[in-house]
């Protein structure tokens, strides 16, 4: 019997442009830069993360909780 490929990791975020790694280390993969754009949704094409942005009042943006997600040219 196949295993079900499980559900993508959904990350909040408050701005529309974030940046992915992986957070795997040498298991990661190249940093690659992704905008939301108008429908607020962007998903990794190497690790199918996928990035929700909500209002910043709903959700504070923080390392701990989003680990590898970094918002504008100068990060967190």
């Amino acid at each position: 019997m196949p295993i079900p490929p499980s559900a993508p990791e959904i990350i909040e975020v408050t701005s529309h442009r974030v940046a992915c790694d992986g957070v795997g280390g040498a298991l990661g993969h190249p940093r690659v830069w992704l905008e939301l754009g108008e429908a607020g949704v962007a998903e990794c094409g190497y690790c199918d993360r996928r990035f929700v942005l909500v209002a910043a009042a709903e959700v504070p943006e923080n390392e701990r909780f989003a680990p590898g997600v970094y918002e504008g040219a100068g990060g967190h």
